[in-house]
């Protein structure tokens, strides 16, 4: 098959449009629309629905939508290998967390990245669905999980665990609690436990919530939990990496916490010579080592 057909159909199906794909590559609507036609009397079939409202893709467009989205895929994987192969570290770095590491751990650390690579343009993607690294949604992933999809190069970093921790303002007007009962007298904040997130943290959640809690703030992401922990709202369940980078937290019964979370990162087999993802893994690999340094400088003194 004619491989501008096939860019032109992609680009088609993708937008839903004739008008919008023709804006994306610079064709005008018939000059698409006559290429379209062209593919559907090669292949002889029809691959759209054409209706007022758009084009919605048939079972076979759908099938041939699914090749060539695996086919550019592929290509964006060749062309950074290409890229790769220059001695200096530049262009487009995809990584992909969940939104509390994300915006708690990593974002605030970039700075120390970008100082060293100064040419590189990071997409950080926060959320907790895990994209499909060999499918090229992402060129790394640091996740709260080892990874479970094949072809992936991973590397455990470090044991994250979920603590209840409060302000010391809070604390100071409403009393530190001193067994795991003493919360029936003090707000909790956590994520729902039927919200997307670790199976620790929804464990150690439910888990207090039979010590009859009174009042909840139940927010989708840690950060929501953070804010509500740094406002003096009540008690958060929160992941310990905070406590160096937020010193007001306070954390309170101490033998109260989840199970250890193991952190990794991956990134696919075909990226192994990745001079961004070695740039960007050494960087994780070196924040790491000083964030236990300075737990250790602080728990000694």
């Amino acid at each position: 098959m004619d491989w501008d057909k096939l860019r032109i159909f992609h680009a088609v199906a993708d937008a839903g449009s004739l008008t919008h794909a023709g804006d994306q590559l610079h064709l005008s609507q018939s000059a698409v629309s006559r290429q379209v036609r062209a593919l559907e009397e090669s292949l002889n079939t029809t691959l759209f629905h054409r209706h007022a409202r758009g084009l919605i893709l048939t079972e076979q467009g759908e099938l041939l939508f699914d090749a060539t989205r695996a086919m550019l895929k592929r290509l964006d994987a060749a062309t950074a290998r290409i890229r790769d192969s220059e001695e200096e570290v530049f262009g487009e770095l995809r990584v992909t967390t969940t939104t509390g590491f994300g915006t708690l751990w990593l974002a605030p650390r970039l700075a120390h990245l970008y100082d060293k690579y100064p040419d590189l343009k990071i997409d950080l993607m926060l959320e907790e669905r895990v994209l499909d690294l060999p499918m090229r949604e992402a060129d790394v992933a640091i996740r709260m999980k080892e990874p479970s999809q094949a072809d992936l190069i991973r590397k455990r970093l470090m044991t994250v665990h979920m603590c209840l921790y409060a302000s010391r303002d809070y604390l100071a007007r409403n009393g530190t609690p001193e067994e795991p009962e003493d919360l029936r007298n003090h707000r909790l904040i956590c994520q729902n436990p039927r919200s997307a997130q670790v199976g620790a943290s929804a464990t150690l959640i439910n888990e207090l919530m039979t010590h009859d809690v009174p009042s909840l703030l139940a927010v989708n992401n840690y950060f929501g939990v953070l804010q509500g922990v740094l406002h003096n709202l009540g008690i958060g369940v929160l992941p310990d990496y905070l406590t160096h980078d937020f010193p007001d937290l306070v954390r309170v019964l101490p033998d109260v916490q989840s199970n250890e979370v193991p952190v990794f990162l991956a990134y696919p087999e075909e990226l192994r010579h990745s001079k961004r993802i070695a740039a960007f893994r050494e960087f994780v690999q070196n924040e790491i080592i000083s964030y236990r340094k300075k737990l250790r400088e602080q728990a000694a003194s």
